[in-house]
């Protein structure tokens, strides 16, 4: 699948399709909404479930100007990641192999943006080579926000709780291929970040502007379409939940006037979207 904007290419590179995750632990709240409400209980199958929130994990590979730019690094392989058995020791060549069929090898890649520096969105940085985590995308600079960065530092001082920083943050930087971006950073023509904190603290979209329209990249501001519905509910593992609310009521309110699409990391295919207002509400249309 891909989503053309006159210069602006994009691809998903899915590496796994459905990821559940139980809504009474991803949105508490909405357990309640639904249980007290019957009108709100007709919700695509695809987005939920028996129970079970359905989430796709993939990246996004964007071609721009002759650059090719690698939005947010999934799980990886051979990741130790005990809290979610799907994620462990993973050993799948599935997502280099949909990389290889875009004809992109990992020497091509230019560019490596981490939306953020969860597990779920850097694990394709690094890859195990003779036992040392290194940089797989040899030829590229890493980007990620300041404040991102120094946050999760901060965090694997005190013992790195996602596991993540260690072998596929820190590897990128000690090899100098690491540079802070700060908010409203420019990183090619068409293409500037914008601080989104609540998920984290450092948070940054990707707003992309092509010929034909534009595109937001907007990793973990919103996880699940169930958000477009009830916006005002942030999942249990955004560090500030009423951050997280206000970041996304701001995006989507800004994507219903200008119409561009927006691009999160774990929605079902195909993965984009644009967004009208329904009320105090959203919907994809």
């Amino acid at each position: 699948m891909r989503l053309q904007l006159g210069d602006l290419e994009i691809h998903g590179i899915t590496e796994i399709e459905q990821f559940d995750v139980p809504l009474d632990f991803m949105f508490p709240e909405i357990v309640t909404l639904l249980r007290d409400n019957d009108s709100l209980v007709s919700i695509d199958p695809s987005v939920l479930s028996y129970g079970q929130v359905h989430l796709t994990i993939r990246s996004w590979l964007l071609r721009k100007d002759d650059r090719v730019i690698l939005i947010d690094g999934c799980v990886g392989n051979h990741k130790t990641r005990q809290h979610w058995p799907s994620w462990h020791q993973r050993d799948d060549d599935a997502w280099p192999q949909r990389l290889a069929s875009l004809g992109v090898r990992p020497e091509d890649v230019d560019i490596v943006m981490c939306t953020h520096l969860h597990a779920d969105h850097v694990g394709w940085n690094t890859r195990l080579e003779n036992g040392i985590w290194v940089p797989t995308f040899p030829n590229a600079t890493y980007l990620t926000g300041r404040v991102e960065y120094e946050y999760w530092l901060a965090d694997s001082v005190a013992g790195d709780k996602h596991g993540s920083f260690a072998d596929s943050v820190m590897p990128v930087v000690e090899a100098g291929q690491m540079v802070f971006l700060e908010d409203g950073s420019d990183i090619a023509h068409g293409l500037s970040v914008e601080l989104a904190p609540g998920h984290t603290p450092g948070q940054l979209l990707l707003n992309a502007r092509g010929v034909d329209g534009g595109a937001v990249f907007c990793g973990d501001v919103i996880h699940s379409p169930l958000q477009l519905r009830f916006p005002d509910i942030s999942s249990a593992i955004c560090e500030d939940r009423q951050q997280a609310t206000r970041t996304r009521r701001y995006l989507l309110s800004r994507l219903c006037e200008n119409g561009d699409f927006l691009l999160p990391g774990h929605f079902a295919n195909p993965g984009w979207c644009q967004i009208r207002a329904v009320g105090d509400a959203f919907e994809m249309r």
